[in-house]
């Protein structure tokens, strides 16, 4: 799989953003500053790997909030579909909506795919740990959605 985005790398400072969350509301990365935040890219709301992703981020919130973390969930998804589906999967986390794909370009997380034998540009599966300053800790892209929450509850909550 090739990227058509540069990939961030640990120890680099994570690039900021606003975007709108699910209810409206502008998110900004910055504003986080002293919190640990997992920054997650989801391809659609709504698709079988990215609902089975968001529902065990929200089994798993109480687990990594306790532990001092923030979840932000990133889509190519307009505020609407967002707002649908936080509430269809009772997701209680920002949902924030990168129509045009901007933030996931500049993260690494948007590059070339192949689903169902079909060859795209789209965005790609990505989880990204950013420490209580605002440096990366820890990146994964080209996540696999099942089983994935449990790896990264493990090695952040040891």
């Amino acid at each position: 799989m090739i990227n058509s985005s540069e990939e961030l790398e640990v120890g680099q400072t994570a690039p900021d953003f606003t975007l709108t969350d699910a209810s409206g509301q502008q998110r900004t990365l910055s504003e986080l500053r002293g919190t640990p935040v997992i920054v997650y890219f989801y391809p659609a709301a709504f698709t079988p790997g990215c609902t089975t992703e968001a529902c065990d981020f929200r089994d798993n919130l109480g687990s990594f909030q306790g532990a001092g973390y923030a979840v932000l969930g990133i889509s190519p998804d307009p505020v609407s579909r967002l707002a649908e589906f936080a509430e269809a999967e009772q997701l209680s986390f920002p949902l924030l909506s990168d129509e045009d794909s901007a933030v996931a370009r500049e993260w690494g997380a948007w590059g070339q795919k192949t689903v169902n034998g079909r060859t795209f540009d789209g965005l790609i599966r990505t989880t990204v740990v950013v420490d209580a300053d605002g440096v990366i800790s820890s990146v994964e892209y080209n996540v696999k959605a099942e089983g994935h929450i449990a790896r990264l509850r493990d090695a952040l909550l040891k």
